[in-house]
C-alpha cells in the first residue's frame, strides 16, 4: 500500500523546513526539537477531553517519579493503565505524550497513569525500566484510590514505551501486580544484531524514525553488548511463557515493523493471547498523528477499540 498521502505531506513539510536529524545533535537538542514538534505546535482544542488530570509524584528507586493521572468520565470501577511514553529512552516526557494518554483514557474508558521515568544518557539502562516497574507496582498498591478495577491493570506505551511495557509485563509475572493486558504501540524489542528484520533496511530513511536515529538511541541507552542481550532490554530474547495478553500495533513504513511482528509471533508460540494489527500506509509515530491524518486517527482508534474489547 502506498504511504498515506496526508502523512506524506507532513514528511514533505519536515524535509522542506530542513528539520534536523535527531541523531545529528545532542540529547538536549533532540529533546527541545521533539518538545517543539509535539507540544508547542499542538492545538489544545484537538486534545481528547477527560474528567480530570492530576500531577503528582510517587517513590522510585532513584528518587521521586513524576506521574500524571488521567481519569475518564465514567462511573464505577474502570481498568487502569501504567503508560510509558516513547522517545528512544532519551527524549519525550508526560507533556509530549499528553495527547496519547488522553486519547487512550477517553476512548478505552480507562484510568491512565503516565510515568515520567528517568532518561538516558544521564540514566542508562536499566534505570528507566526500574522506574516503570516501580510505577506499575504503585498502581497495583493504590488501585482502589485510583478508582480502578484490581483485575484489570494494564501496561502500555509507544516505541520505547512499548519496550518498557513488554519488559514490565514479564517482570510482574512473579512479583505482581497481575496484569490483564499489555498494549504495545510499534514497540522496539531487540537491541541485538541477531535478528532478521528487513524493515530496518527498507524503512531506514525518509519515514520520520531513521536507522541512524535508532543507533543513536541505542548508544545513549545501553552501556554495551551485555545490556543488548539482557532480556529486560531485548525482550524478544526472554522466556515469554505466562505473559499477559498482548495487543501489538505495527506500521508498514516503520523500521521497527518486523521486530514488533516477530515479537507477536514469539508470544503466540509461547501460548500467549496476541492480537497483531499492522497498519498499512502508516509510519512510526502514527498514534500521535491523528489530527493530521485520517488514516492515523483510524489506526489509533482501532488499537484503542481492541483494548476496550479485550478488557470487556
Amino acid at each position: 500500500m502506498p504511504l498515506d498521502p496526508q502523512i506524506a505531506a507532513i514528511l514533505a513539510l519536515f524535509a522542506q523546513a530542513g528539520s534536523g536529524s535527531i541523531a545529528g545533535g545532542t540529547p538536549e537538542q533532540a529533546r527541545r526539537m521533539f518538545t517543539t514538534m509535539t507540544v508547542e505546535l499542538r492545538d489544545p482544542s484537538t486534545l481528547a477531553a477527560v474528567r480530570s488530570v492530576q500531577n503528582t509524584t510517587i517513590p522510585g528507586p532513584g528518587g521521586d517519579i513524576p506521574i500524571r493521572i488521567y481519569t475518564p468520565d465514567l462511573e464505577g470501577q474502570v481498568p487502569t493503565m501504567a503508560f510509558f511514553h516513547g522517545g528512544g529512552f532519551v527524549i519525550g516526557d508526560i507533556e509530549t505524550h499528553d495527547d496519547h494518554a488522553r486519547l487512550i483514557c477517553r476512548d478505552v474508558g480507562i484510568v491512565v497513569v503516565s510515568v515520567d521515568y528517568r532518561l538516558a544518557p544521564e540514566h542508562k539502562f536499566p534505570a528507566g525500566f526500574e522506574d516503570c516497574l516501580a510505577a506499575t507496582r504503585w498502581v497495583g498498591e493504590n488501585i482502589a484510590a485510583l478508582g480502578g478495577d484490581p483485575s484489570q491493570i494494564v501496561v502500555g506505551g509507544d516505541s520505547a514505551g512499548g519496550n518498557l511495557s513488554a519488559a514490565v509485563a514479564l517482570a510482574t509475572r512473579e512479583t505482581g501486580p497481575k496484569l490483564a493486558a499489555q498494549f504495545l504501540i510499534y514497540p522496539g524489542v531487540d537491541f541485538t544484531e541477531d535478528g532478521d528484520y528487513p524493515s530496518r533496511i527498507e524503512n531506514a530513511e525518509g519515514y520520520f524514525l531513521t536507522a541512524e536515529d535508532m543507533l543513536w538511541f541505542r548508544e545513549h541507552y545501553l552501556a554495551g553488548d551485555l545490556d543488548s542481550n539482557d532480556p529486560r532490554a531485548s525482550v524478544i530474547r526472554a522466556d515469554l511463557a505466562g505473559a499477559p495478553p498482548a495487543i501489538i500495533g505495527t506500521a508498514e513504513f516503520d523500521p521497527l515493523r518486523d521486530e514488533g511482528e516477530a515479537y507477536a509471533k514469539a508470544l503466540a508460540d509461547a501460548g500467549v493471547e496476541v492480537r497483531l494489527q499492522r497498519y498499512d500506509g502508516m509510519i512510526h509515530g502514527y498514534f500521535g498523528l491523528g489530527v493530521h491524518s485520517a488514516g492515523a486517527a483510524a489506526a489509533a482508534a482501532d488499537m484503542n477499540n481492541s483494548l476496550r474489547e479485550l478488557l470487556g
